[in-house]
């Protein structure tokens, strides 16, 4: 699997992740909310280089000239709730695209919020058969989230090729992603990779829940 971290390289995605991370700025919605769609848009060109294209010819006032269109039949799919800021930013670049939402929750087990199961509540998806797949969510703690929102999105049929995007990743999410979607062609983008996943299965320093503090708090 591809694994690109724009942490390795210097990028406005660094500057964004920082944004998002700081306790001093991360109370302001709005802008919590554009971070997260701006290193969406920010992957998505990103993305983009690596999608198959066709020539066209568009007619202008004075001529015709070649131009190109993407040839990838695009659906982007998300995580909810966290991943709609996410998505906005995505699909900002890919206007064109169909779209897909998957609901996965944590269902503690344990008064301690230790224990869980990740269970899939709603999916909403055209058909997925050949065409290309951006699952995104912006936080991949344990990776399980990722991997059963894809297995669900399998039964709209099997994409060709499948690119996966979040903000922040733990290691071990890195690495139960790269052994879970090993036998497809899947690539994996990330803003910043943390090597700390706590007991509570967070991501260490991360920066907290990516939901609350886009929408607000949940009971």
């Amino acid at each position: 699997m591809n694994i690109v971290n724009f942490a390795e390289t210097n990028s406005l995605v660094g500057v964004y992740v920082r944004e998002l991370r700081d306790v001093g700025i991360q109370g302001d919605r709005m802008r919590f909310r554009r971070n997260l769609q701006r290193i969406g848009e920010v992957i998505s060109y990103e993305i983009s280089k690596t999608l198959d294209y066709r020539k066209v010819e568009a007619v202008t006032p004075l001529g015709i000239a070649e131009c190109y269109e993407i040839d990838d039949k695009v659906v982007l799919a998300t995580v909810l709730r966290a991943g709609l800021p996410f998505h906005e930013g995505f699909l900002s670049y890919f206007d064109n695209a169909e779209n897909a939402f998957v609901s996965a929750y944590r269902k503690y087990t344990d008064e301690e919020h230790k224990d869980f199961e990740v269970e899939i509540g709603y999916i909403a998806s055209p058909s997925l058969e050949g065409k290309t797949l951006l699952l995104v969510d912006p936080m991949l703690a344990t990776g399980v989230s990722m991997e059963l929102a894809y297995r669900a999105l399998l039964t709209k049929g099997k994409p060709k090729k499948v690119y996966i995007a979040s903000v922040i990743a733990s290691k071990q999410a890195v690495e139960f992603i790269e052994e879970k979607f090993a036998d497809i062609d899947a690539s994996l983008w990330i803003g910043a990779v943390d090597d700390v996943l706590n007991e509570h299965a967070y991501i260490v320093p991360g920066l907290g829940d990516a939901g609350d503090l886009a929408f607000g708090e949940k009971l």
